[in-house]
């Protein structure tokens, strides 16, 4: 799959020269191979959700055409990059198409006492054009069409399998690391309890925001994307990399950890949201005791263990990293860098503040984001030196987090400010070796120059 992500499709070399005889398959199996993929995977997990009673994907998605979706923003947000792939007059009458399905569905919905909510519409619309551009098109046209389909309905199906995951996250682990956090986090001056009583203090406009910006994160990844690839109609040429495929990988890697690294947040450790089985009442306003001999405690059967690391942080991060430059190397406009900005900054401040996460949670979940990105950004350099040993490098920052929490989380508690010191510095170290390898660096104006840039 990696090999897929990576490859570049402007390179002018064709794929079994690359691989040799006896190499890599070619690009087009494994293309096949990850879409055989997906049913099966959806297939899996709806038997998982089934023996345990909870939802699947495949219900989720019969909902989204024919009940009530789960989610209203994200349909339309799968339409909104099925749109890139076509013509302006296409993209009107698609719109068109799905709103007035929406708007049909949705007033029989009420008329029968249901919910009034949207998203059917977008998903009957993303899935008749998909159709039509697969049985009535041909040429550009339907690459386009196909490609931008396809990235619509995986980020729809991603919600989905993201959604069973966190209750398999429940089921793998019953008991959870919380007590080992809190100790950890007082390295960094527990900011979740001092996030949480400034936003308290704010009244209830700025939590309301943050809220909105916090659950409306895929939507913001749409609109980079749409930005970043509005030029492929015009050009018939698809960018080597953009924000999609940063947030595929996230999606695919981040949740591991959650089995491997079960933490539920302070809102439900630490406080009345944990049913009983919380160590105590103490967040927001009162910072737990200090503990000596900490230990995994048991926890309920419903809440997810989706904390470490915060995704929310690493994809907030990808949001703001390709804000920054137009997919050529050229800055993004103002609006755009500004944008960014702001989603990660409320982003990191919402998962702080609604006690969602521990700080480092965040710390993890950002080295992961610059970890994952140097190992999809520039396709066209090739795997050099300076690549492999900024990816090598972020998985042994990242372990040594998750290592340093689990294991060292009582030194840490005991000597904050060096612990605290040790873990920033290293983190801004690795921080400032991507901006080096990525960003500092003048990007020449045509791609394909990149890969004439000799490896440092």
């Amino acid at each position: 799959m990696v090999g897929v992500l990576l490859d570049n499709p402007r390179s002018g070399f064709d794929g079994g020269a690359r691989r040799g005889r006896f190499g890599r398959p070619s690009r087009r199996v494994l293309v096949v191979a990850a879409v055989a993929a997906v049913p099966v995977l959806l297939i899996a997990l709806q038997i998982v959700a089934s023996c345990n009673g909870f939802e699947g994907p495949l219900q989720s998605v019969w909902h989204d055409y024919f009940g009530t979706p789960k989610s209203m923003s994200m349909p339309w947000a799968g339409l909104g990059l099925a749109l890139i792939g076509l013509s302006w007059r296409r993209r009107f009458v698609a719109v068109s198409i799905a709103v007035a399905l929406d708007a049909a569905i949705a007033g029989l919905r009420v008329a029968l006492g249901g919910p009034l909510t949207f998203g059917n519409g977008a998903v009957i619309t993303l899935t008749g054009l998909a159709l039509l551009a697969w049985l009535g098109w041909e040429g550009r046209d339907k690459r386009n069409a196909l490609h931008a389909a396809a990235l619509g309905a995986l980020l729809i199906l991603a919600t989905k399998v993201g959604d069973v995951w966190l209750h398999v996250t429940v089921m793998a682990g019953p008991n959870v690391l919380d007590r080992y956090m809190a100790l950890a986090d007082r390295a960094f001056g527990e900011p979740s309890w001092l996030v949480a009583r400034g936003l308290g203090a704010l009244g209830p406009v700025v939590p309301a925001v943050l809220h909105w910006v916090y659950i409306e994160l895929p939507v913001a990844a749409m609109a980079i994307a749409v930005w970043q690839l509005r030029n492929v109609v015009r050009t018939g040429m698809w960018p080597g990399h953009y924000l999609v495929r940063t947030f595929l990988v996230l999606g695919l890697v981040g949740p591991v950890f959650y089995i491997l690294f079960p933490v539920v947040g302070p809102m439900f450790a630490f406080a009345a949201d944990g049913h009983g089985l919380q160590i105590g009442n103490f967040w927001p306003r009162h910072l737990p005791p200090m503990e000596h001999a900490p230990a995994r405690i048991r926890f309920d059967a419903f809440t997810p263990r989706n904390c470490m690391p915060s995704m929310h942080a690493a994809w907030s991060t990808s949001i703001f990293l390709h804000s920054r430059r137009d997919t050529d190397g050229s800055p993004a406009p103002r609006w755009l860098r500004w944008g960014g900005a702001f989603w990660v900054l409320a982003t990191l401040v919402a998962t702080l503040g609604f006690g969602y996460h521990y700080g480092a949670d965040l710390i993890a979940g950002v080295v992961l984001c610059l970890t994952v990105e140097s190992a999809l950004r520039a396709p066209e350099r090739g795997w050099t030196g300076a690549r492999i040993q900024l990816v090598a490098a972020g998985f042994i920052v990242f372990f040594a987090l998750l290592l340093s929490y689990r294991y060292l989380a009582l030194w840490m508690a005991e000597h904050t400010l060096p612990a605290g010191i040790i873990v920033v510095a290293l983190v801004a170290a690795y921080c400032r070796a991507f901006y080096v390898t990525w960003f500092a660096q003048p990007v020449p104006a045509h791609p394909a120059e990149i890969a004439e840039v000799p490896a440092r």
